[in-house]
């Protein structure tokens, strides 16, 4: 089944649009709040098939992802007990947010840093970081470092590769998506039971 493969073209569409640009930032601004979605998926094909214009990409990205994270910090901050906890709760949360919590306390800094440029969901450590009244200032230089070295990281990758790693993934694209599903079912089986 080529399943991918057409989404990927349609992605790769998508980030030909005139209006990409704004909608990378709208999804960036989000995705450190609330979209379950990294922001990599609009970023990368943009990156890679419009090499010259990969760094303003990663920077539109870079910024909105921050500001979205400042969001998700003051939304953490204010309005945690009437909003955000009931959220956690209804989708069973409870643990990874005492998780994280955890790891605020023991390692400050450095968890902002750690979930800004890897794959953990950034945004559970915006809002956590609101509740937990971490110092700002030190949240939003956190931010802004790793997330600009992780998408300037992804922009750099696919710049270089340009369009004709667009061709060449476009060839296994089927693989390596069936790959991912098949390895995400059984990492959830596998820390389910």
């Amino acid at each position: 089944m080529k399943i991918f493969s057409s989404l990927y073209d349609h992605v790769l569409q998508w980030s030909q649009h005139r209006k990409a640009p704004f909608l990378l930032a709208v999804v960036s601004f989000f995705e450190s709040i609330i979209f379950p979605i990294p922001t990599d998926v609009m970023l990368a094909p943009m990156a890679m098939t419009q090499p010259k214009r990969a760094w303003t990409f990663a920077l539109i990205t870079t910024v909105a992802s921050v500001l979205g994270g400042i969001a998700g910090y003051w939304l953490g901050y204010f309005a945690f007990e009437p909003f955000v906890l009931p959220l956690i709760e209804w989708a069973g949360y409870q643990d990874k947010l005492a998780t994280i919590t955890q790891w605020f306390q023991d390692y400050g800094f450095w968890i902002i840093f750690l979930a800004g440029f890897s794959p953990l969901p950034y945004k559970l450590f915006t809002v956590t970081g609101g509740m937990l009244q971490v110092m700002f200032i030190p949240f939003v230089l956190g931010s802004l470092i790793s997330r600009g070295l992780r998408y300037f990281l992804v922009a750099w990758l696919l710049r270089t590769g340009g369009p004709t790693m667009a061709v060449k993934l476009r060839t296994y694209v089927d693989r390596i998506g069936w790959t991912l599903v098949i390895l995400a079912v059984i990492v959830y089986v596998w820390t389910r039971y």
